[in-house]
């Protein structure tokens, strides 16, 4: 495994970075249960100070951080600069409510002799992160920011592409004022995950990645007998009904499926179009996305930015040969690309009804799976039809029905009239292949601390 920046836009490799030696990760290890044997003492306010600091360094140097990401992982300048603030929000977030968040708890008893319990929130040690390279710097908040307030220690290995992120985040922790070795980025080697994972001061892992990449590290964590995270791949359901507002639908379906050149997990990756508006959605979705801009991604006038890697696109163009193979039809719908960089032009995919199996495939880049549903119900069935269950999104004019819909769609996450879009304040997850355990609020603070109960019961009680 190299540790590289590549530019996506040009292809040009920018700098190299060494795997982690065993002893590199033993360090961390040790520097990081010391620090945590610490931390975990330390009042929620000067955890709080710390989270603060992080988040208003953030906003300070947006531009900075924003460069960054955009140059190891294509993503347009704008939609960057929105990844950092949503990250400074998320430090913001759990200054203000952690302690709130894992406030002792009072339990009712039958029976007043039973005792008076109370369960409280611990932290348990040093949390492995892995995380990808479509966001790098949320992705990696979403994590530390939560843990490190509840009082547990992470080490990190980011996605290869992303060893200059990776080494911002650290310096952005030391800034930000946290004591030495509660947060580390390893660019660590294949072996290391099992060596992290079976050691006894490591609590568990959270991992944000494929669904190949997921059962491996589910695997390997469970033999362990350690706790893990699962956010894995999705491919979201966007639903648009009969009562819909067809020409806004059609806009947030292009924004929807195209943001961060498609290479999203909550993408609005199968759109299901009720039968008497279809055509006048489709007519609008190909006219939209017809309209997006391919091009550098530091200027901002550019809708479409390249995908992440020349691998990327090629697996991409591999996946869609074998949908076709399938029975799949494929029109081209976005507009031209340069030659150059990891560009891929937008597709519209139909025909993938039936036993078509790349009807339950992710296409982790712009490419669109259409469905034409009868009524609400076939809606439904269509959206429910698939191996995966992250988010997904419902249009219709009728908030109450919308609700309806939402809830009978079987999925960890659904907007109304919207595209999903990850906010600091609501819970992110999914079922099903898409994974399992919640990240971010009072869900993610909670998944790697030890829920303890403290029951004081009178001496002379029963037995």
């Amino acid at each position: 495994m190299a540790y590289a920046t590549t530019n996506p836009y040009t292809g040009e490799v920018l700098a190299t970075f060494p795997e982690a030696t065993d002893q590199d990760v033993q360090t961390a290890l040790s520097e990081a249960y010391a620090a945590f044997k610490k931390w975990r003492d330390t009042s929620f306010e000067e955890r709080a100070r710390v989270m603060t600091a992080a988040g208003a360094i953030l906003r300070r140097d947006v531009e900075k951080y924003a460069r960054l990401g955009t140059l190891e992982m294509g993503k347009t300048f704008e939609e960057s600069k929105k990844e950092v603030i949503l990250s400074a929000e998320i430090f913001e977030y759990y200054a203000k409510y952690s302690q709130e968040l894992l406030k002792p708890e009072a339990l009712p008893v039958a029976d007043p002799a039973e005792g008076k319990a109370t369960l409280v929130h611990e932290p348990l040690g040093i949390v492995f992160a892995i995380e990808p390279w479509n966001f790098p710097f949320y992705q990696v908040v979403r994590i530390i920011a939560p843990q490190l307030s509840a009082g547990n220690a992470v080490l990190l290995k980011h996605a290869s592409n992303l060893p200059q992120c990776a080494a911002a985040c650290d310096d952005l922790m030391i800034e930000a004022g946290l004591p030495k070795g509660l947060f580390r980025n390893l660019y660590a080697a294949r072996p290391h995950t099992a060596m992290i994972l079976n050691d006894p001061r490591v609590c568990g892992v959270a991992l944000t990645g494929s669904e190949g990449a997921g059962t491996i590290i589910a695997g390997v964590a469970g033999k362990a007998l350690k706790k893990a995270t699962m956010e894995l791949g999705g491919a979201d359901a966007f639903i648009v009904l009969d009562d819909a507002d067809v020409e806004k639908a059609a806009k947030w379906a292009v924004i929807g499926r195209h943001w961060n050149a498609g290479q999203v997990c909550v993408s609005a990756k199968r759109i299901i179009v009720a039968d008497s508006v279809y055509d006048r959605f489709v007519e609008l979705y190909k006219k939209g996305a017809a309209e997006l801009k391919a091009g550098d991604p530091m200027d901002a006038t550019t809708t479409l930015a390249p995908l992440c890697s020349r691998a990327a696109v090629e697996d991409l163009q591999n996946q869609v040969k074998a949908a076709i193979n399938h029975g799949a039809q494929v029109e081209v719908i976005g507009p031209e690309v340069p030659n150059e960089g990891a560009f891929f032009r937008p597709l519209l995919m139909t025909g993938l009804d039936g036993d078509n199996e790349a009807r339950h495939w992710e296409f982790f880049g712009p490419v669109t799976q259409l469905y034409r549903a009868k009524d609400e119900a076939d809606a439904i069935r269509i959206a429910n039809d698939s191996p995966y269950g992250l988010g997904g999104a419902v249009f219709t004019k009728d908030e109450a029905r919308g609700a309806r819909v939402a809830a009978k769609i079987r999925t960890g996450m659904v907007f109304i009239n919207h595209p999903l879009v990850p906010k600091a304040d609501l819970p992110f997850g999914g079922i099903a292949r898409s994974g399992y355990g919640r990240e971010l609020i009072g869900l993610g603070i909670k998944e790697f601390v030890n829920h303890k109960l403290i029951n004081i019961v009178d001496i002379d009680a029963p037995f």
